[in-house]
């Protein structure tokens, strides 16, 4: 039996993070990946050519000084990146259907002057709500780092209400709307969003947001490539069906071939609810546990429409572009011709070597409901029912989309979509949700995940932890290995890289 310092069960962005914390301060570890490709939802794959990403489509923080470039300049990837630092006048767009069209811009200087040009009367509550995005997202600062602190704490913010505090701050409707358009970045509900989660997220774009030219998985293999120059493993086709427990810790884990393999400690980045449910010999954890486990809501899925485009015929505009059929931002249902499309976000795809976009993604919300008659289906056999729906679907998705953008049709080559079965299946995703498990401001201790369990050497990641995306991601990667390392001596090495 093979045996290592870390197992690290998923090679998703925070099983690959992990890897390469660990395994840079000295650790032996193995990412263990059951799919054939690496990068969890950092997957890019192709078609007819084009490269398509599975769900990392910005990024923010990523300028000089700023917390997401200073995670990956430890992570020994910055340097390597091929990315496009997205329109500093006007990065996030938001389109609602009376006919109004607003942007958020880059930097809270463009943000309070371009809000304040279009909502003049409101300009003293845009810079108090800027002022308080920055209090939240600079919790979690390279200075503060370097102090040897992952967070400057921030819990008052969980269980405060983004819907409520931009009601609170702001008396325009119409800029509420503004603020909130990009609630579909974090499935955004008026009832459990946390200003901590809204805040992070808002703010870190606002400072600096970047998209990935020709792909995402370009940061999967990055980081793969620093795990195995650093000496460790990642293997892929590598499922895990068993975490053998012996005692209060975790004397192996076997393979869906068979194959056993120890370490000193484990790592799950799998949702807790598929982590807990891999345990056998468990003699800590009670029923209760389980089902108050499996009863935690997940947020959406998503349903992506990808429309490859005919050669030269739309500019790349390098912006997001959300576009609402429903004036409550926060909703999630907005019937448009029978089906639900409450909004629907179009990203491009940058190429380095081209003005044109080859592709266009459009993510529209949806509720794993819509596809449940098909959940015990696998890839590739659905059934005709299946892939009716999903053409009867994204042709909906197109035509709402075309209201704001009405040459687009005519320059579509090919469509391809993927529901949220298709992410449950390629990302292990309960109902295939994007964000993971709701975090509720209402009672954020319940759904809070900590990174170590009562297993003593089972050490949970990811997105389910604290907020998700990049940034959350990364951030709970950190908080799961300063169990192993410290969290003085790794937030230093990372603050001070």
């Amino acid at each position: 039996m093979k045996t290592y310092d870390v197992i690290i069960i998923g090679g998703g962005l925070g099983g690959l993070s992990s890897g390469v914390m660990l395994s840079k301060e000295g650790l032996n570890v193995c990412v263990l990946e059951q799919h054939s490709v690496i990068g969890g939802c950092l997957q890019s794959f192709q078609r007819n050519g084009h490269i398509l990403d599975t769900g990392m489509h910005y990024v923010g923080s990523l300028s000089q000084g700023q917390i997401m470039h200073q995670y990956f300049k430890y992570l020994g990837v910055i340097d390597a990146l091929n990315l496009r630092k997205l329109d500093e006048d006007g990065f996030d767009h938001f389109h609602f259907g009376d006919g109004t069209h607003y942007c958020h811009a880059m930097g809270y200087d463009r943000f309070i002057d371009n809000l304040s040009t279009h909502f003049p009367k409101e300009k003293e509550n845009i810079k108090s709500f800027a002022k308080l995005l920055q209090q939240v997202g600079q919790l979690i600062s390279p200075d503060v780092l370097k102090e040897g602190r992952i967070s400057n704490g921030g819990m008052e913010y969980m269980s405060m209400s983004a819907y409520n505090e931009i009601e609170r701050h702001i008396g325009d409707e119409s800029l509420r709307r503004v603020l909130a358009g990009n609630s579909g970045l974090f499935a955004g509900d008026k009832l459990t969003t946390s200003l901590y989660e809204y805040g992070m997220i808002t703010h870190s774009n606002i400072e600096g947001a970047y998209a990935f030219e020709d792909g995402s998985q370009q940061l999967a293999d990055l980081l793969v490539q620093q795990i195995k120059r650093n000496g460790g493993d990642v293997l892929l086709k590598s499922k895990v069906s068993k975490i053998a427990l012996n005692g209060d810790n975790v004397e192996y884990i076997e393979l869906a071939n068979g194959e056993k393999m120890s370490a000193k400690w484990v790592i799950s980045s799998l949702h807790p609810s598929t982590t807990f449910s891999l345990l056998e010999n468990n003699t800590i954890y009670k029923k209760a546990f389980f089902t108050r486990i499996n009863s935690l809501a997940n947020t959406y899925g998503l349903f992506t429409t990808y429309l490859l485009l005919k050669p030269n015929t739309i500019r790349y505009v390098n912006q997001n572009h959300y576009l609402f059929n429903n004036p409550d931002v926060w909703a999630m249902y907005g019937d448009y011709k029978g089906y639900n499309i409450p909004s629907t976000l179009l990203c491009m795809q940058p190429s380095h070597n081209s003005e044109f976009t080859n592709v266009i993604t459009l993510l529209t919300p949806m509720p794993f409901s819509v596809c449940e008659k098909w959940a015990n289906s696998t890839l590739g056999h659905r059934g005709d029912d299946y892939k009716e729906f999903k053409e009867c679907f994204s042709e909906a998705v197109i035509d709402f989309v075309s209201k704001y953008y009405p040459n687009l049709r005519q320059s579509v080559d090919k469509i391809y979509t993927a529901s949220p079965l298709t992410y449950r299946d390629y990302t292990s995703t309960p109902e295939g949700s994007a964000y993971g498990i709701v975090k509720d401001c209402r009672n954020p201790m319940v759904t809070l995940m900590p990174a170590r369990t009562r297993i003593g050497n089972l050490l949970l990641t990811g997105q389910n932890l604290n907020i998700h995306g990049c940034l959350g991601t990364v951030v709970s990667s950190t908080v799961t290995c300063s169990e192993i390392l410290g969290v003085e001596y790794l937030s230093k090495k990372i603050g001070n890289a």
